[in-house]
């Protein structure tokens, strides 16, 4: 770092400082050392991408799996690693929800022979899992959205692959 007194008067450096907590940083830190707040800013996935900007596709990607399957044929977007990853995604999935659907339909026979409370129990764990693969799906969504690679537990690292 340039000493500040040898510095010509205009042309002082000034201390960085953290915007959320005032903590003095060092210079090209990536973090602040105070709060943790990330100080470089990484660019979003929103160039353009044909008519599309690639975090809208990659958007569109989980409504059904119609659009995942068109961006994995069409020729800009198939090259896309963005839109590519989240399409792979939205399709996996679509195949974990349905293999907890039928999941769901062999347990909640099971669990209807638990006598009083069995009804009870199958569909509080039916609607705990379809209001947690819903959930699942919407930050999916929003992240796409926002320009993130989110990468969920089990089928982002597939999907990665892919």
């Amino acid at each position: 770092m340039p000493d500040e007194a040898a510095a010509p008067v205009g042309l002082r450096i000034m201390p960085i400082s953290c915007v959320q907590c005032s903590a003095e940083m060092p210079d090209g830190a990536p973090f602040c050392p105070g709060c943790g707040r990330r100080m470089i800013d990484v660019p979003g996935a929103v160039a353009g991408v044909g008519l599309r900007k690639e975090n809208i596709a990659g958007a569109l990607a989980y409504f059904t799996f119609v659009p995942a399957l068109l961006f994995l044929g069409i020729t800009p977007f198939k090259r896309n690693h963005f839109v590519r990853f989240h399409s792979f995604q939205s399709i996996y999935l679509l195949i974990a929800g349905v293999l907890i659907a039928l999941v769901m339909r062999l347990v909640f026979p099971v669990l209807t022979l638990i006598p009083w409370l069995g009804y009870l129990l199958a569909w509080l764990v039916v609607l705990l899992s379809l209001l947690a693969w819903v959930l699942l799906w919407m930050v999916a969504v929003v992240k796409a959205f926002q320009g993130e690679l989110f990468k969920l537990p089990v089928i982002g690292g597939l999907a990665e692959k892919a």
